[in-house]
């Protein structure tokens, strides 16, 4: 409840203690928290003194799915909220597909017509920063340190390039175990908590089925960096140096060396598989007992949920090495461009990764990446729950503008150890003067 405009309190009357007792009960404050009327009529005043003279509309691009939730919840709940809060802005929101968003970024750039803000794959913020048309935050925005500190440090990581950020951390995710329970169970094979143990239970979970049907005790379904990573990392290796300069003597080290051989030796006895032309899809494969392992994502409950209701499986983190447990990053970004209305796209920046906007997002599957919103009971009793703890420890891949060409190519060279029988170290030796050249 509102006070009105020039209504005065008499003081030390019964009537005033009266009026005073019956605003704080229709406000749900005590006296001792309850904003005055000045304090409210002030805050009224500086926001409309920060509005903009004119409406301000903010062009913000995404690649939330047109008929998602995330997509009804941003359209609905999150912008007009944001309105509310923020008189004088606009938010015109257009979603694209993808891959669409990427290019769209791209042609945009050329022809000048790029967004305020955008929703930007972690992957494609180094891209676009080496394009000069990213605004780096941290250097233009006067109160980022003060804001920064409220996001997850590690997905914060994902912006950082060169020493600045070129954005905010959005929302996340990361890979984790999930695991056959029954297939477990009748092999004597207890959850593996270490490489070794992963390594050697996958290798007891292989064979043929009581139908005679080979068994994988587990199953990739690439060779790629988001694939492999998550063993390399938690064994001890490393694609790179800390600061991303130097390939050599990290890509070929004798940790991520031995993580690609412990995968070539599953592969060779039949304990892996699921990256060859004709494999049985993921979900399939681990729905009907076929694959007893998986490193994945949260997407993968929702899956199984849909097509295998019945399946009984379990979850646990990356069985750790000499390296720890570190899965993989993933996620997204939201960034403005160099032609922005900066005021407010850092406005609206915020208020996407403010804790309001992550918890409603977090209900519609998305994790969050505000601190605050990660210890809210929506996000703990959310179906990405398990995924939590891995986040903390999760590493993202090399923020550099040629990860994509990097990646191609470690692709090829660990598909050739593990399904060719390459020498590990004499192609990883080979691969990393190559990286070492992208990196410059």
């Amino acid at each position: 409840m509102k006070k009105q405009a020039g209504k005065k309190i008499l003081a030390f009357t019964l009537s005033s203690v009266i009026m005073l007792t019956a605003l704080t009960a229709c406000s749900g404050q005590t006296p001792e928290n309850s904003p005055s009327s000045t304090d409210r009529q002030g805050s009224q005043a500086a926001s409309q003194n920060n509005a903009p003279k004119e409406t301000v509309t903010l062009n913000f691009w995404h690649h939330y799915s047109a008929q998602s939730p995330e997509n009804e919840t941003l359209t609905k709940v999150l912008i007009p909220k944001f309105e509310e809060e923020n008189p004088g802005y606009k938010i015109n929101a257009t979603s694209y597909e993808w891959a669409k968003l990427h290019d769209k970024i791209l042609v945009s750039a050329n022809a000048h017509t790029l967004p305020d803000v955008a929703r930007l794959d972690i992957a494609w913020v180094p891209e676009f920063q080496k394009l000069n048309i990213l605004v780096p935050v941290d250097q233009e925005m006067s109160d980022y340190s003060q804001y920064s500190g409220s996001l997850l440090e590690n997905a914060m990581s994902t912006a950082k390039i060169g020493g600045n950020y070129y954005a905010l951390a959005l929302n996340t995710n990361t890979k984790i175990l999930f695991y056959n329970k029954n297939a477990l169970k009748e092999a004597g094979v207890p959850v593996p908590k270490t490489m070794e143990d992963f390594a050697a239970a996958a290798k007891k979970l292989s064979g043929k089925n009581s139908g005679g049907q080979q068994v994988w005790g587990c199953t990739e379904p690439a060779l790629a960096g988001w694939n492999v990573l998550p063993y390399i990392w938690s064994m001890g290796g490393e694609i790179t140096n800390s600061d991303y300069t130097k390939a050599s003597g990290y890509l070929n080290g004798s940790k991520t060396v031995k993580a690609v051989r412990m995968l070539a030796d599953l592969y060779k006895n039949k304990a892996l598989t699921g990256f060859n032309s004709g494999d049985i899809p993921m979900t399939d494969g681990f729905g009907t007992g076929r694959y007893a392992m998986l490193l994945e994502g949260p997407w993968k409950i929702s899956e199984l949920k849909g097509a295998y209701p019945a399946f009984s499986y379990g979850t646990a983190d990356v069985p750790a090495g000499e390296g720890g447990s570190h899965s993989v990053l993933g996620g997204e970004d939201i960034g403005m461009f160099s032609s922005a209305n900066k005021e407010g796209a850092w406005k609206f920046m915020k208020f996407m990764t403010g804790e309001f906007a992550q918890e409603e997002m977090a209900k519609c599957g998305l994790i969050p990446v505000n601190k605050a919103a990660l210890e809210s009971a929506t996000v703990k009793e959310a179906s990405f729950a398990p995924f939590l703890d891995a986040i903390q420890s999760a590493k993202a891949r090399p923020p550099v503008a040629k990860w994509t060409e990097i990646d191609n190519q470690l692709t090829t060279a660990v598909t050739a150890i593990v399904k060719d029988g390459a020498d590990a170290q004499k192609t990883l030796d080979s691969l990393a003067p190559q990286v070492d050249e992208f990196l410059k």
